[in-house]
């Protein structure tokens, strides 16, 4: 259930017999196109969505991490901060609890808290609810621990989080979006300098929506497949003689075909490939505005079908139906392996997509997929 601010407010109080110092918000992201890019230097082009996670938070005085959820029964998991390593918390409860794990093993001076949160992005959607609420613990612990890291800097914090406590091992692009957000803009990240610049997405004023389509096949980044992507990719930077694939071009892939195993180049090809769509998508919508960027959703989705092979037939038939149905483009997006697709549509042919897409799942007898419109909003802030 998604809880107002006061009913959140009001059940921290029922649950830690006090009322929280405040309430934080991050949003989940949608990547417009750059995948698995992130951990190879590369190029990304995601931006906050306007679905948040809520935090209500309170300082304690000792070690001691509470921290309970919305969608958890009540129950309150329990970790002292003393002593804590990586990986010593399991489920859910990793990531909140990893950050302020993170914030100390930084020689910051963060102390015990109570958390609660509340989600409105859906979970294994592909639209990094997990960094939603790394963020909002960040931003909520930067602020109550008077920490004064700036958001690019909170962003490391919550990929040391995901990557040592959690042991999933993402990049850096679903927290900078998350914290460096803003409405009507896209974050164009370069993942090596760490860099961010603003790139204007002004959907609505185009008469456009990016839907979501929530195939609601479950993924979990920490598995098999995810890795196994990464693994290929260091392989192949180190075949080709380069620190990652980001300094590799499309010209140097015909030299790459003749030294990679064909699965090994071809997961090189994805990520070579996709760091040009990137580039070339900022370039687009600078210069022509979102309309234009839609033939690289396309190729985008057709190069991690059968490239980097993390489609699956949900989110084929997910981007396969919504082209049909007028759809400008489409792909799927986040890691892979199910969560979701997006589709660039014009807001008169939203209904029409919506229910073609619909009947094709029915057709094909998945489950029946959740379909939404994001807009691009501001990063994480302080709520209440």
């Amino acid at each position: 259930m998604t809880l107002t601010p006061e009913m959140l407010t009001e059940e921290f109080h029922r649950r830690f017999g006090q009322r929280p110092e405040g309430i934080w918000a991050a949003p989940g992201r949608v990547n417009v196109i750059g995948e698995h890019t992130d951990y190879n230097d590369g190029f990304v082009l995601p931006f906050a969505i306007d679905r948040a996670t809520l935090v209500a938070a309170s300082v304690r005085e000792d070690s001691t991490v509470r921290v309970s959820s919305t969608f958890s029964d009540g129950d309150v998991v329990v970790a002292e901060l003393d002593g804590l390593a990586a990986g010593d918390v399991e489920g859910w409860a990793a990531y909140p609890v990893g950050v302020l794990w993170a914030l100390r093993e930084a020689g910051h001076p963060v102390r015990g808290m109570d958390l609660l949160i509340d989600s409105q992005v859906p979970v294994g959607a592909g639209l990094s609810s997990s960094a939603a609420i790394e963020c909002a613990v960040a931003v909520a612990a930067n602020e109550l621990f008077a920490v004064g890291l700036a958001g690019p800097d909170l962003a490391l914090i919550g990929q040391r989080a995901e990557n040592e406590m959690v042991g999933a091992p993402t990049g850096l692009m679903d927290q900078s979006a998350s914290l460096l957000g803003k409405k009507g803009h896209a974050v164009f990240l370069d993942c090596r300098s760490r860099e961010t610049e603003l790139v204007p997405l002004p959907l609505q004023d185009e008469g456009l929506a990016l839907l979501v389509i929530d195939t609601r096949v479950s993924h979990a980044h920490a598995t098999g497949g995810y890795a196994a992507r990464r693994r290929a990719c260091e392989v192949g930077a180190d075949v080709m003689g380069v620190p990652a694939l980001r300094d590799l071009s499309e010209a140097d892939l015909e030299e790459a075909s003749g030294l990679l195993d064909d699965e090994t180049f071809r997961r090189v090809r994805h990520v070579v490939t996709e760091n040009t769509r990137v580039q070339e998508a900022v370039e687009l919508l600078r210069a022509e505005g979102p309309r234009a960027i839609a033939p690289l959703l396309d190729s985008s989705h057709v190069s991690m079908r059968d490239d980097f092979e993390i489609s699956c037939p949900e989110l084929d038939l997910a981007v396969d139906s919504s082209r049909g149905a007028g759809a400008l483009g489409a792909r799927m997006t986040g890691g892979g392996f199910g969560g979701s697709a997006i589709a660039l549509t014009q807001i008169e042919d939203i209904e029409r997509v919506g229910a073609a897409v619909l009947e094709a799942f029915a057709e094909a007898g998945f489950t029946e997929p959740v379909i939404f419109a994001v807009s691009p909003a501001d990063g994480a802030a302080r709520f209440s």
